[in-house]
């Protein structure tokens, strides 16, 4: 379009892309094979149809959903707060999370069913 790419991929790709790869994609604007695209990282996963994205979805949302609602919660606050942050206020920010989930039920729970070879009964709490 003879104009520096404006809607954020120049702002958003350096933090998923290779320097490299960002420059090459940048630089060119040529489209690329969904391969190519999970070849550099850029999707993680290439389906053959709509059916297969729609199951590799439903898939990994309940791989997802079997774990401690608490803990996906968690994690996803911690990442979003690590964002911009030194590897140490990473570590700070995830130490103090974690203090406030001791007490919990799921990590309770976690323990207890790891030592009775069952799987998890997670409750959210």
């Amino acid at each position: 379009m003879a104009i520096v790419a404006d809607l954020g991929s120049l702002q958003r790709l350096p933090a998923i892309l290779s320097a490299g790869h960002l420059a090459e994609l940048a630089f060119t604007a040529k489209d690329i094979s969904a391969q190519r695209a999970k070849e550099i990282g850029l999707v993680n996963d290439v389906a053959a149809d709509a059916e297969g994205v729609l199951k590799a979805a439903y898939e990994l949302a309940a791989e997802i959903a079997a774990n401690s609602p608490l803990a996906v919660q968690g994690t996803k606050a911690v990442l979003a707060a690590n964002e911009g942050k030194t590897v140490a206020q990473g570590l700070d920010y995830v130490a103090t999370w974690n203090a406030g989930m001791l007490a919990s039920d799921d990590l309770t729970e976690a323990v207890v069913s790891f030592m009775e070879k069952r799987p998890p009964k997670f409750t959210g709490r």
